[in-house]
């Protein structure tokens, strides 16, 4: 027993500190930011609709043009539809995924 009885509880209240510390200061920080994050919620609806919009109106176009122009057995329109709504939902998906990342790594840096 080389461990005074003392020191233990003192370690476990400077842990729980810093624990309750850390989670006031995200709270704290958090009702600070309530009208950014509802913006930048609204603002990050509009460019995954537009990211997806986009390239669907895009090869619709581009399918009716084709359509007139060169007509084929087969729909160009429908086609490019299609394929411009896969490149708008991976444009899309793109962009959450890089949203995630960069919050996760905010909030990794705020909790050390």
């Amino acid at each position: 027993m080389t461990e005074d009885p003392q020191e233990k509880p003192l370690r476990e209240e400077t842990t729980l500190a810093r624990q309750v510390g850390t989670k006031a200061a995200r709270k704290l920080k958090a009702q600070r930011h309530t009208t950014r994050t509802i913006w930048f919620g609204l603002g990050m609806m509009g460019l995954i609709g537009w990211s997806v919009a986009i390239p669907t109106l895009l090869g619709a176009s581009l399918g009716l043009w084709l359509d007139k122009h060169h007509p084929a057995p087969h729909s160009w329109t429908l086609t490019l539809l299609f394929i411009g709504l896969i490149i708008g939902c991976v444009n899309a998906w793109h962009w959450v995924t890089r949203e995630d990342q960069e919050i996760r790594a905010e909030q990794e840096n705020h909790d050390e």
